[in-house]
């Protein structure tokens, strides 16, 4: 078994090792390594009528699998605040970290303060590492509670719902080993959340630019 292969999790864990690694990810900070879009996207596969025959043994229930998936999600967001407000600031505040250091809280209030609470909790989970840092951030920076439990929610359901639907529909018509799809996939998963940052990002560009 091995923990950080999205096959392996489905294949040798079943549903309870994909609700774990969903709520780890999501949750604790040593989710990071974990590998989020590509088991959500295998798991739907694996819930497909033809699932266990793309990945041999391994086959899931469609309806737990789809039901359970967001709750994992949006009990390790939560997780993760509680994280963050209780001990984030011991644990960033050092300024030499590589991966938590203060730069990243400071980078973050300023995200949170340009593109709002709701965009960035959303647009947070369809990109790896953020997903798992942005929880534990908003408590750091005191995020009013009842806004991120609303739009961490809406997150873990799009995110979830979407990646496994995604598998679950392709799983019906994918032919040979499903490795080859994955990579494809999650990249266009990744670029089309990202599209609407970008286009914020030139138009930041496009003003500094006019300002010279």
């Amino acid at each position: 078994m091995n923990l950080f292969d999205a096959h392996s999790i489905v294949a040798d864990l079943g549903l309870i090792g994909v609700l774990g690694i969903i709520f780890a990810e999501t949750g604790l900070l040593i989710g990071l390594a974990f590998p989020g879009d590509s088991l959500l996207f295998i798991a739907g596969v694996a819930a497909s009528g033809s699932g266990a025959a793309i990945l041999g043994d391994a086959h899931l229930s469609a309806a737990m699998l789809f039901l359970l998936a967001p709750l994992a999600a949006i009990l390790g967001g939560l997780v993760g605040y509680f994280f963050g407000e209780k001990y984030g600031r011991k644990l960033f505040d050092r300024p030499d970290g590589r991966v938590f250091n203060h730069e990243k809280v400071l980078t973050t209030e300023k995200w949170l303060r340009k593109y709002g609470v709701g965009r960035a909790l959303i647009f947070a989970r369809f990109v790896p590492f953020v997903r798992t840092l942005i929880n534990p951030m908003c408590g750091i920076v005191g995020v009013d509670k009842k806004k991120f439990f609303l739009f961490n929610a809406i997150g873990a359901v799009l995110w979830t719902e979407l990646v496994i639907g995604l598998g679950y529909i392709l799983g019906e018509k994918l032919q040979g080993s499903v490795d080859a799809y994955i990579l494809p996939i999650i990249a266009i998963i990744v670029f089309v959340s990202l599209i609407p940052v970008l286009l914020e990002l030139f138009r930041e560009w496009q003003t500094r630019k006019h300002h010279k």
